[in-house]
C-alpha cells in the first residue's frame, strides 16, 4: 500500500500540489452537472474542475451535446465570473489559506479548435491576474482537453494555456512541457468495474501505463473508469495521480484527512514523516472530556506487538473457577478487533478458541453507551443510559464487585482512563446519572474494591461535597499511590491515580496497562481468601471511534491486547482463572476498505462518530469457557459468571 511520504516524492517533478489537502488530485468530471456546479467541487478544494464548451455564435457555452446547450449556461457566467471574483477576493489566490492553485480543464466540443482557442485566449486575456501565471504564480491553470490541436501547434497559444496529452503520442521535449497530464480511457486496459480486484492481466496493463506517463514526468487521468470508494483506492493504490469523479463529495469525504483513515505497522506507514495534528472529538462526556487528543506523529510502531499463544490445558475444562478477570475493550467491535490483527500480523485475543456474540441494547435505546453496556455487564440487569447501576427510579442494582466480595474474593478494577467514568464506575458506584464523579466515587468509601486504577485525581481534591475523598479512603485502609508502577503485591487496599493513564497510547506507553494489569493480578492472588475478581478496561478504542481516527484505534487495540496476553499467561499458571474479553459497544461504525496482505498496512473509515449497535464478540478461555458460546444478550455474561462461581 501506497503512503503519503511516497506520493509526494513520486510527484516531485510534476507541477507543484503536493501541497494539496488530498493524497490524490481530485478532478470533477462533467463538473457542470453538479447541483451546484464549480462551487460544489471548489468548496471542496479538489484540485481540477472539468467543463464541456462549445463555441457558438461568439460566446462559449457549458454543456455536454450540442443539442442540450442552454443559453443560460454560458462559461461566463458559470465558471469565468465565479473564478475572477474568488480569485480578487482571496488575494489573488484560489483560497486564502493555501497557495495551491485550482486547475480548470476545459473540452472543446466544437470542431474548429483553432478559432475555439483563439476565442478562449482572447476572453482570459482580459483577466491576467488570474489566467496568467506569468503575471500570478497562483493563477489558475487552464488545460485543455477534448479536442486538443496538434502538438506543433501548442506554441501557437499563450504559454500559460496547457493540453491533456495523448498517452500513445510523441512528443518533442519542448511539446511535453505544454502537456499537464495525460488521459487515457480506462476500457482500453480492463473492463473493471470497480468491484473485487482488478485480475492480474488487467492490473499489469493498468500499471504499465502509469508507468508510462511518469516515465515521462507527467500524471495520469483515467476517464471512463469505475466511480466509487473501492475504485478511487484501487486507484490511489496503484499509484494514479488523478482520481476522476462524477461524486465529487464523496470522493473528497474519502480522501480527507488520510492519514487518519490509514494504519501499517514499520516505515511503510509513514507516519514518522507525517504531521503534528493533534486529532480530537467532542463526543466524550464530562469526566473525559479533557481528554487531550491522539498525536499524529505517535500513532506508530517500528515493530508489530508481540502475541501470546495460550497453553489450553484449563480451557473448556470442567473444573472449579477461584479467579475471573473480565477484560473490556470499550468501543470495541469485530472490525476494530480485526484490523488490528492484520495490521500487527496477529492478535493474543484472536488465540482465544471459544467465542460467542451478544445484543447490546440498553433497557431505553436499541444503541448503548458505555453506562448502560457497563451496567449490563456488572449488575446483570438492563439499565437505562446514562445510569450507572440504577434503576430509573434511582435504586442501586447489585453489581459483580458485590458478588465477589460476598465470596470473600478480591476486587479490582483498573482502566487506561478516568476512574470516574461509566465502565470503571460500574463497578463500584451508582448514580442516574453517569456525570456525576463525586457521587459515584463516594462509594468508593464502601471499601468493596481492593485495588482502583486509573486517572481521575481531580475527582478526590477540592470537591462541591467538601468531603476530603483522599483523608476518608486512608480513614477506609486504603493506600493512595500516584503510580501504576507502585501497585504492590502487599495486602493493603490501594488507591492508584496515575495520571499517565489518561494518555494516548503510544510507542512509549504502550505497556502501561498491561504492566498495571500485571501487578494488579499479583495482588488479588494473594489478597483474596478465595480468589479474586478483576475488571480491566481498554478505554480509548472508544475516544478512537469518536475522533475518527484509525490508527489510534489499531494503537489502543494492541495495547489492550498486551493485557490480554497477561490475563492469559496468568490463567494458564493458574489453571482455576476464566477470562473474559469483550466490549460494551461498538464506536464509529468502522469499516474496512482494503489492505495489503504482504505489510498488513490497512484502510478503514468509520460512519459515524456515535456508538453503534452491532453484536459484540465475547472470547473465553479457562474453565467453563464452552459457557460463552453461542449468541445471548450482553447482561447474560455476569449472570454467566455468578452460576459459575461456587
Amino acid at each position: 500500500m501506497k503512503h503519503i511520504p511516497f506520493i509526494i516524492s513520486a510527484l516531485s517533478c510534476f507541477p507543484a500540489f503536493a501541497a494539496a489537502q488530498y493524497p490524490v488530485m481530485i478532478h470533477s468530471h462533467n463538473d457542470y452537472k453538479q447541483t451546484v456546479p464549480f462551487y460544489e467541487a471548489y468548496a471542496q478544494k479538489v484540485y481540477s474542475i472539468e467543463a464541456d464548451l462549445f463555441y457558438v455564435d461568439g460566446e462559449f457555452y457549458v454543456s455536454h451535446t450540442a443539442g442540450e446547450i442552454d443559453k443560460r449556461n454560458t462559461f461566463e457566467r458559470l465558471y469565468l465570473r465565479p473564478v475572477v471574483d474568488l480569485y480578487r477576493h482571496n488575494g489573488g489566490k484560489a483560497w486564502a489559506d493555501t497557495d495551491r492553485p485550482l486547475q480548470l480543464m476545459l473540452e472543446i466540443k466544437s470542431d474548429n479548435t483553432d478559432s475555439f482557442l483563439k476565442a478562449l485566449a482572447a476572453l482570459l486575456g482580459k483577466y491576467p491576474d488570474v489566467f496568467n501565471s506569468e503575471k500570478n504564480p497562483h493563477a489558475v491553470r487552464i488545460v485543455i482537453t477534448g479536442h486538443v490541436p496538434s502538438p506543433e501547434d501548442f506554441d501557437k497559444y499563450p504559454s500559460y494555456i496547457s493540453f491533456d496529452g495523448d498517452i500513445d503520442s510523441t512528443y518533442t521535449a519542448s511539446q511535453l512541457k505544454r502537456v499537464a497530464l495525460f488521459s487515457t480511457n480506462f476500457r482500453k486496459y480492463t473492463q473493471w468495474n470497480g468491484k473485487g480486484s482488478l485480475v492480474k492481466d488487467d492490473k499489469a496493463l493498468v500499471e504499465a501505463v502509469i508507468k508510462k506517463a511518469h516515465g515521462m514526468g507527467k500524471p495520469l487521468r483515467f476517464w471512463g473508469a469505475p466511480d466509487g470508494i473501492t475504485a478511487w483506492n484501487t486507484f490511489y493504490n496503484m499509484g494514479v495521480d488523478y482520481v476522476n469523479t462524477d461524486r465529487v463529495e464523496a470522493c473528497t469525504a474519502f480522501f480527507s484527512d488520510w492519514q487518519n483513515k490509514n494504519a501499517a505497522i514499520g516505515q511503510s506507514a509513514g507516519a514518522k514523516d507525517s504531521g503534528h495534528e493533534v486529532y480530537k472529538t467532542d463526543r466524550l462526556d464530562k469526566t473525559t472530556r479533557d481528554f487531550e487528543g491522539f498525536h499524529e506523529d505517535k500513532l506508530h510502531l517500528d515493530k508489530p506487538v508481540e502475541t501470546y499463544v495460550p497453553t489450553y490445558e484449563s480451557d473448556g475444562k470442567d473444573e472449579r473457577i477461584d479467579n475471573v478477570i473480565l477484560l473490556i475493550g470499550d468501543g470495541m467491535g469485530l472490525n476494530q478487533i480485526g484490523s488490528a490483527d492484520r495490521v500487527n500480523g496477529g492478535l493474543t485475543m484472536l488465540n482465544m478458541k471459544r467465542v460467542g456474540l451478544i445484543n447490546t441494547s440498553s433497557l431505553d435505546a436499541f444503541t448503548t453507551d458505555s453506562a448502560g453496556g457497563g451496567s449490563a455487564l456488572s449488575a446483570g440487569k438492563l439499565t437505562s443510559n446514562r445510569h450507572i447501576c440504577d434503576t430509573d427510579d434511582g435504586k442501586p442494582m447489585p453489581e459483580l464487585t458485590d458478588f465477589f466480595t460476598d465470596k470473600k474474593r478480591a476486587c479490582g478494577v483498573v482502566t487506561l482512563g478516568d476512574v470516574a467514568d461509566a465502565t470503571p464506575a460500574v463497578f463500584y458506584g451508582h448514580s442516574t446519572e453517569r456525570d456525576n464523579a463525586e457521587e459515584i466515587t463516594r462509594y468508593l468509601l464502601d471499601g468493596k474494591l481492593t485495588l482502583l486504577a486509573g486517572s481521575g485525581t481531580k475527582h478526590f481534591h477540592n470537591r462541591q461535597d467538601g468531603i476530603d475523598m483522599i483523608k476518608a479512603l486512608k480513614d477506609k485502609g486504603y493506600d493512595i499511590v500516584t503510580s501504576a508502577d507502585s501497585i504492590t503485591s502487599g495486602t493493603k487496599k490501594t488507591i492508584c491515580l496515575d495520571e499517565r493513564m489518561s494518555k494516548a497510547t503510544d510507542a512509549d506507553n504502550i505497556d502501561l496497562l498491561a504492566n498495571a494489569t500485571r501487578r494488579t493480578i499479583d495482588k488479588l492472588s494473594k489478597a483474596g481468601e478465595k480468589g479474586f475478581f478483576l475488571m480491566v478496561e481498554g478505554a480509548k478504542i472508544d475516544y478512537a471511534g469518536h475522533t475518527n481516527c484509525f490508527p489510534a484505534s489499531v494503537m489502543e487495540t494492541l495495547g489492550f491486547d498486551k493485557v490480554v496476553a497477561e490475563a492469559l499467561k496468568f490463567a494458564d499458571r493458574n489453571k482455576h482463572t476464566l477470562v473474559l474479553v469483550t466490549a460494551d459497544h461498538e464506536t464509529g461504525g468502522l469499516t474496512l476498505i482494503d489492505g495489503n496482505l504482504k505489510t498488513g498496512a490497512m484502510t478503514a473509515v468509520y460512519v459515524t462518530d456515535d456508538h453503534t449497535p452491532v453484536l459484540i464478540p465475547v472470547f473465553a478461555y479457562g474453565p467453563h469457557s464452552d459457557d460463552f458460546i453461542g449468541k445471548y444478550f450482553q447482561y447474560e455474561v455476569p449472570l454467566k459468571v455468578m452460576k459459575l462461581i461456587k
